[in-house]
């Protein structure tokens, strides 16, 4: 058996920690976007207002147990809080597959969680919140000083292009279309991208989230969901998952 220092170091307590964390960041997605206070409001059944005591708040057991109802009023509760709890958990599963363990597998998970919240927000909202663009730029840069202090300057300069050519593609697309495309979030999004991987990361970030947002363009199109050039889609989940996996395997 491992030391302690080993287990903390290795892949269990982040697996551990995904679906507390996931717990959490349900209740952020659903408060967020609506103004919402996301830490002081104790949880609560959204139809008789019951508040969910400590054995209702039990990651993803809880759910299963009660088989997704109100423990007090047996109204059926959002599945979605059983998915990001879920989604949470895998974070730190692909995590521990792709990088070592150690300081590096902490961040690695922290990101994941981070990226996860911002892609579901948009998902459900079309918004990627300042409140959480902005320090995870802030957070990569500060990540750079701590570990690569050599590669500080290769990610600033990276998250202001990154910036700066999704701010030019959304303003030549408003001009050309006369609505909007990609929002300053998009840009905001991938700057953070630009942060954590550098500029070497920002292709294969720039080529995977339009590649995946056309997939999934095509599953909703073959499940008979109609998708003209003037529908919406969400392009912040995708990119999400490509800063993820840039960082995750980048050399």
């Amino acid at each position: 058996m491992g030391t302690g220092v080993e287990l903390i170091n290795g892949w269990i307590l982040p697996v551990l920690a995904g679906p507390v964390v996931g717990s959490f960041l349900g209740v952020l997605i659903r408060r967020l976007p609506a103004g919402r206070d996301v830490v002081l409001t104790r949880s609560a059944c959204e139809v008789c207002g019951h508040v969910l005591t400590p054995s209702e708040l039990v990651p993803v057991l809880s759910y299963l147990r009660q088989r997704g109802r109100c423990a007090a009023c047996g109204a059926r509760i959002d599945p979605a809080h059983l998915w990001i709890e879920l989604a949470a958990l895998a974070v730190p599963i692909i995590a521990a597959w792709a990088v070592p363990g150690g300081p590096f597998l902490w961040l690695s998970c922290m990101l994941g969680w981070w990226l996860l919240a911002l892609g579901w927000i948009d998902a459900v909202s079309f918004r990627l919140p300042d409140v959480l663009t902005l320090p995870l730029i802030l957070a990569g840069l500060a990540e750079a000083a701590w570990a690569e202090p050599d590669s500080l300057l290769n990610r600033a300069v990276a998250a202001i292009v990154a910036f700066a050519v999704l701010w030019l593609i959304g303003y030549v697309y408003r001009r050309i279309r006369h609505r909007e495309g990609l929002g300053l979030g998009d840009a905001k999004l991938l700057a953070a991208g630009g942060a954590w991987g550098g500029i070497s990361m920002l292709p294969f970030a720039m080529l995977a989230a339009p590649v995946l947002t056309l997939l999934y363009a095509g599953t909703l199109w073959l499940r008979g969901i109609p998708v003209t050039a003037t529908t919406k889609l969400p392009f912040g989940p995708f990119l999400a998952a490509a800063i993820w996996v840039g960082w995750l395997f980048q050399p």
